[in-house]
Parts: C-alpha cells; sequence; structure tokens
C-alpha cells in the first residue's frame, strides 16, 4: 500500500509541477498520412508544458519516449478523461511507454519540467516519438447486447474492493463488452473526497486482466466467482466473471 501511494503522489506531483492552465498549450497529435508514428521537436520553459492528445482505441498498443536537453524533461501519460492522475511516469519510466491501451478516446503525453527547474525557470529541447499499433478492440453493438441508456457500458453490478486513501470496501463495476469470450473494458467506480467518483478502468482480453490505466504493477488471481486484480500487492479489486463474459 506504501508504495501504490507514493506513485500516486509522484504522478500528482510530477504534473503539478506545472502552475496553472494559462501555461498549458494543447496541441492533437497528427500522424502524416498512411503513418501510425510521428517524432515531434519541441521546446519548453519553466512551468509552461505541452499536453500531446491523440484519440486511441482499447487493445491498441502505444508507444513513447522522450528525449531532453534537459534531466529533468519528463513525460506523463494521462488516460481518458484524467486532468493529472497518471498512468504511465516518465521518470521512472526511463521517459518511455509501450503498453496496451485498456479503454478508448483522448490519451494526453504531458510534457513538463520538473518542479524544481520550472521554478528556475531553465529550458529544454526535446524531441517526444509517438506510434500507434494494432487494431481496436471493437465494443460489442447495442443492438446484439443493449448498454445501459446514456452510456456505453452494457452493464454494471457491486463488487468488493479494496482501494487506495479510501475506507470504501465495495465499488461500482461497469463493463464494455468487446467480445463473448472474456474481452472486455472493465471500469471500477468509488466514492471519494472530490465531486467525481474515483475511478479506473482495467483491459480483460479473453478472460485475463492485461492492462490497467494506473501506473503500479498489476496482479490477478482467479477466484470462484471472477477475478481479484492486484496492484501493488495490497490494493485489490474483484471482478464478477458473468459481467466480463456476459451472456
Amino acid at each position: 500500500m506504501i508504495r501504490f501511494l507514493l506513485l500516486l503522489l509522484m504522478a500528482f506531483a510530477s504534473a503539478t509541477a506545472v502552475a496553472t492552465d494559462a501555461d498549458r498549450t494543447v496541441s492533437a497529435v497528427q500522424f502524416p498520412k498512411g503513418k501510425s508514428s510521428i517524432v515531434i521537436t519541441g521546446s519548453i520553459e519553466g512551468r509552461r508544458y505541452i499536453d500531446y492528445r491523440l484519440r486511441a482505441g482499447a487493445g491498441q498498443t502505444l508507444n513513447v519516449s522522450l528525449t531532453g536537453s534537459n534531466g529533468a524533461n519528463y513525460f506523463n501519460l494521462l488516460p481518458p478523461g484524467s486532468n493529472d492522475a497518471a498512468m504511465a511516469i516518465g521518470e521512472l519510466n526511463g521517459n518511455r511507454f509501450s503498453g496496451l491501451l485498456p479503454d478508448d478516446g483522448l490519451y494526453t503525453i504531458r510534457v513538463f519540467l520538473m518542479r524544481s527547474a520550472a521554478r528556475r525557470n531553465e529550458t529544454s529541447n526535446f524531441k517526444l516519438s509517438v506510434a500507434i499499433t494494432g487494431k481496436p478492440l471493437k465494443p460489442v453493438s447495442a443492438k446484439v447486447d443493449a448498454v445501459i441508456p446514456g452510456t456505453p457500458f452494457h452493464a454494471r453490478t457491486t463488487a468488493p474492493c479494496e482501494p487506495a486513501y479510501s475506507a470504501v470496501r465495495e465499488c461500482e463495476v461497469w463493463v464494455i463488452r468487446r467480445g463473448y469470450d472474456g474481452t472486455a473494458t472493465v471500469e471500477l467506480r468509488w466514492a471519494n473526497d472530490s465531486k467525481q467518483p474515483a475511478k479506473l478502468r482495467i483491459l480483460f482480453i479473453k478472460g485475463e486482466p492485461v492492462a490497467a490505466d494506473v501506473s503500479p504493477p498489476m496482479t490477478f488471481t482467479r477466484t470462484e466467482r471472477g477475478w481479484q486484480v492486484i496492484f501493488n500487492g495490497d490494493v485489490r479489486f474483484e471482478v464478477p466473471e458473468p459481467l466480463v463474459f456476459g451472456g
């Protein structure tokens, strides 16, 4: 649990090394025609930062690497809907990421200077490499498997959980089925101190959890009811089997 909290705090501290939205530049990643990769060059100074945004689908593989002239120049990868919580922290990953994406949506690659360098108004010239491979895993059509009105989800339930920073012991579990072989995006939600519920998303492929949108490492065990998904050894979420397989 301690390491999980430290990772989350590091992700938050990295993101808040930048000051305000006035320092933020948003740029869409646009691949050259017929290509699925690009190398972007740029520069940042002080508290200024750049959010590179690209749309991708569950099951695709995203590859990101960053090199900068300043050793305090890093990137964080933010999942769809996140303002600061990162699913990959460049400082911990050697400024590289390669992994499956758990959900459809707009992903953000945030390029910034760490707080100490930002306060000194340092600069960095950087090179950011971005590539997407693989085909997205499309949701099962609502004509075949009805969705909950007003949502992209096919079903929801509740299940035991032990999230970090919380005394909550039951979470909402939502699912977007991408087949009937145990391939799905599962979204777990629980109450916290903010107005919006905390959440994380896990991609299942053929009955096995393979990717999540948080940075701590993930393991899982099979249970009589489904899966117990574990982050960093002691943050646990139960996912019922019928929710994922449907039928």
